[in-house]
């Protein structure tokens, strides 16, 4: 069994983002819009604004009430597409509720879109002609890259349907030629259907799902599943003591997919940066 590591494949990609940038015009600048006081959503724009400065960014972290209307987020976000400096622009999700995530993410202009979520840039993924890229799902091709792991014609079941992972991620295997299954809470027999996969994407958001008996032998498994526990500790969707034993491969949680989303990010803001200039 190989273990796939996504602390140490993101390592070597921020050093190389970091290297490149020294020989920039300017330093890439991206801002961070976050509304309200979801504790992990705190945490998650803290590493990213942590990570943006170690490769040489500009980062503008903007901090929002959580009763701001969505006028006024959208005015905001209206103020950074116009601003000379800023290559990329991410609004940290899940918004409040009276709030339209959709309207406020395809107010950012696509080619200041870093996370990858506007309707241009989906489409374009769907259209195989992609520009900037949802981060969790090509951090995942990045990933099954590291092992030359080749899905021409492999089976692929990715288990989650979200719009943030599972459908993006549907549509960057079909474009590398794999076949692809995607379930959600309603398909039936999926446990067959994940057994059946050369490789599982799990991304359901339900900590220790996928066990041994979803899972055939030799099988590449990706544990995109971030779930804290009633104990404190974090958890995948996969159940990695049951299945290690059958796999040829699988990713940790964490260590895994975490840290190459937030890889991905910076270089999805490198690709703005040189659009722009």
């Amino acid at each position: 069994m190989k273990i796939i590591d996504g602390k140490k494949i993101a390592e070597s990609l921020r050093a190389d983002i970091a290297k490149e940038v020294k020989g920039f015009t300017r330093p890439p600048g991206l801002a961070v819009i976050l509304v309200g006081h979801d504790p992990a959503s705190e945490v998650y724009v803290r590493n990213k604004t942590k990570a943006c400065v170690e490769v040489g960014f500009y980062s503008d972290q903007l901090h929002k009430s959580a009763n701001i209307t969505q006028e006024e987020l959208i005015s905001e976000i209206n103020r950074l597409n116009d601003h000379k400096t800023i290559d990329g622009i991410l609004v940290q999700l899940p918004l409040p509720k009276h709030i339209d995530e959709n309207a406020v993410i395809d107010a950012i202009l696509p080619e200041k879109d870093v996370d990858g979520f506007s309707s241009e840039n989906i489409g374009k993924l769907m259209q195989n002609k992609p520009f900037i890229r949802p981060c969790t799902p090509k951090g995942v091709i990045t990933m099954l890259g590291s092992i030359n792991y080749n899905l021409k014609g492999k089976h692929c079941v990715i288990v989650g349907a979200s719009n943030i992972v599972g459908r993006p991620m549907a549509m960057e295997l079909l474009n590398l030629d794999a076949t692809v299954t995607i379930c959600n809470s309603s398909t039936k027999d999926i446990k067959q259907k994940a057994k059946s996969a050369d490789v599982i994407i799990a991304a359901a958001g339900v900590p220790h799902l996928v066990n041994a008996d979803w899972v055939k032998e030799g099988a590449v498994i990706i544990d995109v599943g971030i779930n804290r526990l009633d104990n404190g500790k974090l958890a995948g969707d996969v159940d990695f003591e049951s299945v290690k034993s059958k796999v040829s491969a699988i990713s940790p949680v964490p260590g895994g997919v975490g840290p190459m989303t937030i890889a991905i990010l910076l270089e999805n803001t490198v690709t703005a940066y040189k659009a722009r200039i």
